[in-house]
């Protein structure tokens, strides 16, 4: 029997020991997307106790936790952070077959130096144990990037976001970390959605021009870009639930956009007309300025209307949705190609049985002599475990090249997530040392060594040229 996530975790093989222990554990970390806030890091966040930094807004927690009984206020309620602690902890205990247990234990090994499995017994002794390093000077936002060897950061900002907070990150001089923010425009693209009026009205106080038509609207997101290009940006996302694509006018977008404003309600043929038109425009704004574009598609969010009536969205409510996204997708990256207007893009799926679809996709649209130019994203959200990111990275080297593959990212809004990268590059070692043991690969340590090092890091380097 092997020892308990030892430092051999997950590497069944000598090769994939190997490519790991030399390689991929020394490289850097590219976390190009995450949702941390930046005024965390500008303040150098300090936190009281473990709780905060553990169960304070994750709603990956949260659901797990539901799932066994646990009363909401353990999870977001007005229950004592020992006690939601400790409820997580009874919980944790039981989590066979959850990413969670493996986040969970790889944090506590490489944070706090705690080797000993988290359950209801052991909670009481961990939590004085973590908190007493919590309450230390060494312990802030901005050390746990440092520790974590973290080079790069990309944050997830909208575009009326004053991005005060990145100033002042850049002002900081004894902080290596690249922090860049990352363009999301999803608000003011969702035309249908509530809010999306008075969106446009904050919008126009801070491009300093009311916005009255469609061309405007582009105008003042033009302008935003710009903004977002004097503090380094290069980088945009976009969540889409699905991907219908409906061509219109400019004119006939104008009109769709001047009812909306109006106070009417559309018709969802003509919410698609806008959003193709729109997201169309982004994406040869990013071509244009050579960007990269993310896609993440296929969330179904919100799906417990009286638990997004109490605590609002994000709470751990959401799901995958299972729309067909072959046909829209490929006509909206067609039809940015065919000017040769197709920027750099990242395609997510959350539905992993879209893996296929992903993954020759990409093949249709790799010109431009830019290695990986379209990119299969990694295993997310409900897929960035073993069998997720396993399946991806396989879809991936079966279908186009896994070689060319910008890797991992956290996704996270937690300064303790970066062992995920870890979880990734062991699962990335162990693939890999299977194709070479089993004689699928030749065993060239040279070329195995660099493949896995470009995966990790020197790839995204590259290809977000940051």
């Amino acid at each position: 029997m092997k020892k308990f996530m030892d430092k051999d975790f997950l590497l069944k093989t000598k090769t994939a020991k190997k490519l790991f222990h030399n390689y991929a554990e020394k490289m850097p970390i590219y976390d190009y997307h995450c949702h941390l806030i930046p005024q965390e890091i500008a303040e150098d966040k300090k936190y009281n106790n473990i709780t905060e930094i553990w169960l304070y807004g994750d709603h990956y927690k949260w659901r797990f936790m539901r799932s066994m009984g646990v009363d909401e206020k353990y999870c977001t309620g007005d229950a004592s952070d020992y006690d939601k602690f400790f409820q997580y902890a009874k919980c944790i205990g039981y989590a066979i077959g959850n990413p969670l247990y493996h986040w969970t234990h790889l944090e506590l090994q490489r944070f706090f130096g705690i080797y000993e499995p988290l359950n209801e017994k052991s909670a009481p002794e961990i939590w004085e144990k973590v908190n007493k390093i919590i309450q230390s000077d060494g312990f802030s936002a901005r050390e746990l990037i440092t520790k974590s060897n973290v080079a790069y950061i990309g944050t997830t900002d909208d575009p009326i976001d004053n991005l005060e907070w990145h100033k002042k990150i850049r002002e900081i001089k004894d902080f290596k970390t690249k922090v860049i923010p990352a363009f999301r425009p999803d608000t003011a693209v969702n035309i249908e959605k509530e809010g999306y009026k008075e969106y446009i009205e904050k919008l126009s106080a801070v491009y300093g021009k009311e916005i009255t038509s469609y061309q405007e609207l582009k105008d003042a997101m033009v302008s935003r870009l710009d903004y977002f290009e004097t503090l380094g940006s290069k980088l945009s996302d976009h969540a889409l639930q699905d991907c219908p694509y409906i061509e219109a006018s400019d004119e006939e977008v104008d009109k769709i956009f001047k009812a909306v404003m109006a106070g009417e309600t559309i018709s969802r043929e003509d919410a698609i007309k806008y959003r193709t038109s729109f997201n169309t425009f982004f994406g040869r704004e990013y071509a244009r300025r050579g960007w990269v574009m993310q896609l993440h598609i296929g969330a179904l969010r919100n799906n417990n209307l009286r638990m997004f009536a109490k605590l609002g969205p994000d709470k751990g409510f959401d799901s995958i949705d299972d729309n067909n996204i072959a046909q829209g997708l490929s006509k909206f990256l067609g039809n940015l190609e065919k000017d040769d207007q197709l920027p750099k893009t990242i395609l997510y799926s959350l539905n992993p049985c879209d893996n296929f679809v992903l993954g020759t996709m990409l093949g249709n649209f790799q010109q431009g002599g830019i290695k990986g130019k379209i990119q299969f994203g990694s295993a997310w959200w409900f897929n960035d475990h073993i069998d997720g990111m396993t399946e991806q990275m396989k879809a991936l080297g079966n279908l186009g090249a896994l070689a060319a593959f910008v890797g991992m990212l956290t996704d996270s809004r937690s300064f303790l997530s970066y062992p995920r990268h870890e979880y990734f590059r062991r699962i990335l070692c162990d693939i890999i040392g299977d194709f070479v043991e089993e004689g699928q690969f030749d065993n060239n340590e040279e070329i195995l060594g660099k493949i896995v090092e470009d995966i990790c890091f020197n790839n995204a380097v590259k290809y977000f040229d940051m």
